[in-house]
């Protein structure tokens, strides 16, 4: 007998899961130097458990709600969106999770406010509490975003006078613009492609990875998303140059979403205008907002030197991967090509993304949202670094977009496992860390299979 599923019990089980993550947060988030609590104290382990506990409330909330939607009366996509602002709220006062990015983004903003070069020098050069917080990965590293983030950030710093608990709610507020951008564009994008807007929005809004971490984590990827779903919807209708400046603006927020550039032009030639008129008329528009982004942010230029931004060593993107393995085998054999093994491998990765890009607009051209989405899942795939958000840049679109064939099914699984491969410090795990993650997830397990068990005992009894 299935499990009763109805849109208030979906919101409901997800509203605690989001509850649960940001009471553990608490003690067990991506939480400022002075309130970081020792990974062994009791506080810090509870929090470690409550936080998994909510995780999994949250996906099988998502998964019941998958179910929902794709039924014989899926819920209306205002309906969604009521939801994903219930699962949002606990999360908006919470503080960061499963990454110190949003650090980062303070220190940098607080950079570019004081005059200081953030693509040169690293947040250290800013020195003080603010740059304190940062990972001391990152503290001699340029920013690796582009003018538009870093005028945001800059503005931010200057509103919020450097006060972190100010700066830290703001980011959120900006990362939840993103995210309301992302969730206004779905079910237009869905149109246009002939698919279900409500499953758009529950694969591509609704999703544990965007709660967890755009809204959460407060990632400035949701800004880029944000920008280029808006800017294709725009260039679906009657405004492709309106389409070429916002889907620039979110390549200068992170450059990947600059291959969007080429389903506006794609658009604008299936809307009947020549292919030269819509590349001419794309390049103008993209060149003129970079120009004058760049020059109202006070940036200079040097956000393009600093895409080749070191990625971390403890990343695991296939390539860095395959180069670690390849590395290590060469050191055992002697050979002085060890060095070069994980350049190699990140250099094959970025020319197989090339190919693979080419391959697919060759073949779904006239299907270009999808192409894109496609397209940037290769780009993350790929890359040389990967983070769980990043599997978001590409699912973003396919959610809009994909036919109706088991890659839908597929893009939720891998959801599912990414959700939970990161913890909510952000840092990396050890075993003790690993065992109450374990707990906190089986304990979650426990509770839904009671809660399942309740359920069908009244329904079994009459049938009875």
């Amino acid at each position: 007998m299935a499990f009763p599923v109805d849109l208030r019990r979906c919101q409901i089980l997800g509203l605690a899961g989001t509850a649960c993550l940001a009471l553990g947060g608490e003690t067990a988030g991506a939480l400022p130097v002075g309130d970081l609590l020792h990974p062994a104290s009791a506080r810090a382990a509870l929090g470690l458990v409550g936080v998994y506990f909510g995780v999994v409330l949250l996906i099988a909330a998502w998964a019941l709600l998958g179910r929902l939607v794709r039924g014989p009366r899926p819920p209306a996509p205002r309906a969604l969106l009521l939801v994903l602002a219930a699962w949002a709220a606990p999360l908006l006062l919470a503080p960061p999770l499963f990454s110190r990015d949003v650090y980062s983004y303070l220190a940098q903003g607080a950079m570019v406010e004081a005059h200081m070069d953030v693509y040169a020098h690293g947040p250290s050069r800013l020195g003080g509490p603010l740059a304190d917080e940062v990972a001391p990965l990152w503290r001699h590293t340029g920013a690796p975003y582009g003018p538009v983030f870093l005028a945001v950030a800059a503005a931010l710093s200057g509103l919020t006078r450097g006060e972190l608990p100010a700066g830290l709610f703001g980011m959120r507020l900006v990362a939840l613009a993103g995210v309301a951008l992302m969730a206004a564009a779905l079910p237009r994008l869905a149109r246009h492609s002939g698919t279900d807007p409500s499953a758009a929005l529950w694969l591509g809004a609704l999703n544990p990875l965007v709660l967890l971490h755009l809204v959460a984590g407060a990632h400035n990827d949701a800004v880029m998303l944000g920008l280029l779903g808006v800017g294709l919807v725009a260039a679906l209708g009657r405004w492709p140059v309106l389409g070429a400046v916002l889907v620039t603006l979110a390549a200068l927020v992170k450059a990947p979403a600059v291959l969007g550039l080429a389903a506006v032009v794609v658009l604008q030639v299936r809307a009947g205008r020549s292919t030269a008129k819509a590349l001419v008329t794309t390049t103008v528009a993209a060149a003129g907002t970079t120009v004058a982004a760049t020059a109202a942010a006070g940036t200079g230029y040097g956000w393009v030197g600093a895409l080749n931004t070191p990625v971390s060593p403890q990343n695991w993107a296939l390539t860095t991967l395959l180069g670690r393995a390849t590395q290590a085998l060469l050191e055992h054999l002697g050979s002085d090509l060890a060095p070069l093994a994980i350049p190699a491998w990140h250099a094959l990765g970025i020319v197989t993304a090339v190919v693979a890009i080419v391959l697919i607009w060759l073949r779904l051209r006239l299907r270009p949202v999808y192409a894109l989405g496609l397209s940037l899942a290769a780009v993350a795939a790929l890359g040389p670094a990967i983070r769980p958000w990043y599997a978001l840049w590409g699912l973003f679109l396919i959610a809009a977009a994909a036919p109706r064939t088991s890659l839908r099914p597929r893009m939720a699984a891998v959801t599912g496992v990414l959700a939970l491969c990161v913890l909510p410090s952000g840092g990396p795990a050890d075993t003790g860390q690993l065992v109450l993650a374990v707990c906190g997830g089986a304990l979650a397990v426990v509770v839904l299979w009671q809660a399942h068990q309740a359920e069908l005992a009244p329904a079994l009894g009459r049938a009875a």
